[in-house]
């Protein structure tokens, strides 16, 4: 192992060492798992990558085809987080004042004066599930910029900070791609993990339909509030790591750019690589990884595990990829087989 780059802050307001905080952080975070298998079933590993990149303070976008609860999974995590809740539902029609929020004219009764109130919109909660997002043209998309970068809203010349913790969680419809417009680039690269919904078993789609299909509402208790969340993530950031585990995060990070030292996959199929945003959401997901599971320090093995969907969405394939029907995830698989 290399040296740490961080080192563990024994002072705590509460006297436990950071060692103790994460050996009760991985038995706070069996209870959410609990809470939420009370009303999803199966899905265990979009779980654990939702959970994973919340409390590395990281979006995540999910893409899955309709009914497989993708918007269900949001607001029951939002439930036994105890966080504030809104839901956007993205259409053509959608404009950037019906996210972040408008000003309105307000009268002074007494005065007969007139100003300028600004009404907060949708975007100022702690979990914002952007609904369909690719249904919304660009322009409107922009409106989440900032927010999910700066944490914090523009309107007027005023900023107005959003209240912490801050996710957004977005859902996209990867078949009908009438009447939807492409994520840019930039959007797409704040997103920390781009999470990738499957059918469940027959086992769990039986378990699904007993349980959705009968006189059943289950009561989800709550596990965390968002001041523990906001401790949480702090902790995990005090997490070490050693050089070793960054050399190989910078490394995979670096070898989805076509240079002259680029393997042949990726000056074949990719146009643009992924930036040295991919490198910090590799390190923070491994973090985050090995922590939830009571483990003081990530190796490589958490590298490997959050290289998809870290990765996958931040390349960008060319024609040949797509002729070929080469996906992202595809070229992620061979670049691991490889990495040193």
């Amino acid at each position: 192992m290399g040296k740490f780059y961080y080192t563990f802050k024994f002072e705590m307001k509460d006297n436990r060492s950071d060692i103790e905080k994460i050996e009760q952080l991985s038995v706070t975070i069996k209870k959410v798992r609990k809470e939420i298998g009370k009303v999803i079933i199966g899905q265990d590993d979009i779980i654990n990558q939702l959970i994973t990149a919340l409390f590395a303070k990281g979006h995540c976008l999910l893409i899955g085809v309709p009914g497989l609860a993708k918007t269900l999974l949001i607001s029951t995590i939002a439930r036994a987080l105890d966080l504030k809740f809104s839901r956007i539902q993205f259409t053509p029609d959608l404009m950037p004042g019906d996210i972040t929020g408008t000003e309105v004219i307000e009268e002074n009764v007494s005065t007969g004066q007139k100003l300028f109130r600004f009404i907060k919109g949708p975007i100022f909660s702690n979990i914002v599930l952007a609904d369909e997002i690719n249904r919304t043209p660009p322009k409107t998309q922009s409106a989440l910029l900032e927010a999910m970068q700066e944490h914090e809203v523009t309107a007027s010349g005023t900023t107005y900070k959003l209240q912490e913790p801050f996710f957004v969680l977005a859902t996209q419809n990867p078949i009908e791609q009438e009447g939807t417009y492409p994520l840019p680039e930039a959007q797409l690269d704040r997103f920390m993990y781009n999470i990738w919904l499957d059918y469940p078993s027959k086992d769990e789609e039986m378990e699904i339909v007993r349980t959705t299909t009968a006189d059943y509402v289950p009561q989800i208790e709550k596990v965390v509030n968002g001041e523990e969340i906001i401790l949480l993530q702090d902790l995990i950031r005090r997490v070490p790591v050693a050089d070793n585990v960054v050399e190989f995060a910078v490394n995979l990070a670096r070898a989805t750019r076509p240079s002259n030292g680029a393997a042949q996959v990726i000056k074949d199929f990719i146009s643009y690589g992924a930036g040295p945003r991919a490198s910090q959401y590799l390190i923070l997901g491994a973090k985050s990884r090995a922590a939830l599971q009571g483990r003081y320090t990530p190796d490589i093995d958490d590298i490997r595990a959050v290289a998809s969907p870290v990765l996958r969405h931040r390349m960008v394939t060319n024609f040949n990829a797509e002729a070929e029907n080469v996906e992202p995830t595809d070229i992620v698989s061979k670049l691991l087989e490889t990495a040193k």
